[in-house]
Formats: structure tokens, sequence, C-alpha cells
């Protein structure tokens, strides 16, 4: 039996870091659409100012959604595609209807503090195996995404 896949890396140990993808992909699921909600709903004094920002979120969060689907794959295994399977795992809950901008902010906050974390603990698991392509793609993450929270943060500091 062979003990690499296609890419040299270690079966057994990139099949655990699969899992963890298709985690991170529900995660990523589950905010995209809670993103879609805020941009749809957002309501009040700062709407064009959050309805843009909102959609420049989910456009991101697509493009992100792909990226991680596509490194499943290139790992050897399938992705999970299901909502169904996405609220069962994601610790990122299903959005209410939110049309009050602070509320909405401060949920994007929260979504970016489990996405961090648990790109943090994947970096920590592809490093592991030497998988580079991963390992590349969770560091732009998060370091994007913490520039992110930042930016959000201010954004409810008065």
């Amino acid at each position: 039996m062979e003990k690499t896949n296609r890419i040299g890396l270690d079966v057994k140990k990139s099949s655990e870091l699969a899992k963890s993808l298709n985690d991170l992909l529900a995660n990523y699921s589950v905010f995209y659409q809670n993103t879609r909600g805020y941009h749809w709903n957002i309501k009040g004094d700062k709407f064009f100012e959050l309805h843009i920002k909102f959609q420049e979120l989910y456009n991101n969060l697509l493009v992100k959604i792909d990226d991680v689907a596509e490194r499943i794959l290139t790992l050897g295994h399938t992705p999970e595609h299901k909502y169904t399977h996405y609220v069962q795992v994601a610790a990122i809950p299903e959005s209410k209807q939110v049309s009050d901008g602070v509320k909405a902010v401060a949920e994007i906050l929260e979504a970016f503090r489990v996405l961090i974390a648990k790109q943090r603990k994947i970096l920590s698991l592809s490093a592991d195996i030497e998988d580079e392509g991963t390992n590349a793609l969770m560091s732009d993450y998060i370091r994007e995404q913490e520039k992110l929270v930042w930016m959000y943060s201010a954004y409810l500091s008065n």
C-alpha cells in the first residue's frame, strides 16, 4: 500500500488534514450565507457603507470556499457539499435575520475568531507533514483576517 498520496504527502496525515479542511469548509459556507443575509437585510443610517462591505466580504468568502474545496481535492479527498452537513458540524451558527449593523459586525467578528483558530490548527497540521500548499493558504488567510478583525473592531469602537 502506498504511504504517500499523488503530491507526496503521507496518506494518513493528509486524510486527517482533509477532514480538518472539510470542517473549515463547513464554517466558511455558513459564514458566507450569514454574510449574504447581512447584505440583504441591513437597515439604518449605515446601510450604504455596510451593504457594500458585506458584499465585499461574501465575495471574498466565496473565493475561499472554492480554494478550500480544491485543496481537499488536491490532497486526494472529497469536499463535503451539503448544507445539512455544514450546519451540523460548523462552530459558526446560522444567523437569524440581521438588520442591525452593529449586531451583524459583532457576528462577523465572532466568525473570524472561529475561523482563525481553526486555520491555526490546520496550519500546525500542514506544517507537521510539510504540506506547503495548505500551509501557504492558511497563512495568507490568517494574515488577511487578522487585519479584517482590526478593521471591523474599529467600526464597533465609539
